[in-house]
């Protein structure tokens, strides 16, 4: 019996192989003072040092999706890009399936990133990729005012919008305008359950980037990010179920809507909740970066006939 192959990035990501670090320093040279050679001889930088990752997500957005400014607050998550990119091309090649499968492209197709973030990561690679327009939704004004100076600064106006949920308990409810249809909602939700929790897991991933030297003093938090962005009460579990029983209100409005679930136990409760709202069609995506396995859970309540007719004109225009 063989042995099930984990899944890799997927075929559309910019970021196959090796980081091209020459050209990652050209296209943004302060990324030179962070990089240093691992154990293996080959150029990398430390992933255990934030300044150096924000460097190097900067460089990373210039060079390959043409991101000429961007920067976040202190204290703010600095995501992952590859990972971030696989859920985007996932959802596209699940939004193909919906048009005979080519995948949609242009202004015309309508994201809700929500949860965009002071980073604004989905939207600015999601419209570098496939042209989509996005809305991105968050609680934080802070982050959405961060969101918003890289919008302006790379002249994205037009292509992403920026709106505060007022209701901080809320998630979709109150968020959409009657008359909004989007192709897809996408989320990347707070998976842990308290401060002390997400504490415990951010040190775990400090203390295994920087094994090489156990007397480092590392950060408290991995990568930062502030309460709302890595804990809720309830945890994951929790906020997705919410997320699933608020999208019935506003289920005529949307083709797909997904986030991503950080751990493959709590797949159970969130396809029971799925179950309860009778769902008429449920997907679980599994992604694979490296040694990271992740995946998202999809779900619609349209028909398989206003499915395959979402992208006709009447929808798109």
């Amino acid at each position: 019996m063989s042995t099930p192959q984990k899944p890799t990035l997927h075929p559309r990501n910019r970021h196959q192989g090796r980081y091209d670090f020459p050209q990652l320093i050209k296209s943004h040279p302060d990324l030179a003072r962070f990089v240093i050679l691992n154990p293996y001889g080959k150029q990398s930088i430390d992933f255990a040092d934030p300044a150096a990752v924000k460097v190097f997500n900067r460089a990373l957005l210039r060079s390959l999706y043409g991101i000429q400014h961007w920067d976040i607050p202190d204290g703010y998550l600095c995501p992952p890009i590859p990972g971030r990119a696989d859920y985007l091309h996932c959802l596209a090649d699940l939004l193909a399936e919906d048009n005979g499968g080519e995948i949609p492209r242009g202004a015309g197709v309508k994201a809700l990133d929500v949860g965009v973030g002071a980073n604004c990561i989905y939207p600015l690679l999601g419209h570098s990729d496939y042209r989509w327009q996005f809305v991105g939704s968050d609680i934080d004004a802070v982050a959405l005012a961060s969101a918003n100076t890289i919008v302006q600064a790379n002249k994205l106006g037009k292509a992403i919008t920026l709106r505060q949920q007022s209701q901080p308990r809320q998630i979709l409810l109150g968020l959409l305008g009657v008359e909004e249809r989007f192709a897809v909602t996408l989320c990347n939700p707070p998976f842990h359950a308290s401060l002390q929790e997400a504490t415990r897991g951010s040190q775990r991933k400090w203390r295994a980037l920087g094994k090489a030297d156990p007397k480092r003093k590392l950060p408290v938090l991995n990568f930062g990010g502030q309460n709302n962005e890595l804990w809720c009460e309830g945890g994951e579990i929790r906020f997705v179920t919410q997320l699933i029983n608020e999208s019935v209100a506003v289920g005529k409005q949307v083709l797909w809507f997904s986030t991503l679930v950080s751990k493959a136990s709590n797949l159970p409760a969130i396809q029971a909740a799925l179950s309860k709202v009778a769902a008429a069609q449920v997907r679980v995506v599994e992604m694979g970066q490296g040694q990271k396995q992740s995946r998202f859970v999809a779900w619609t309540f349209q028909s398989e006939q206003a499915r395959t007719t979402w992208f006709t004109p009447t929808h798109t225009s």
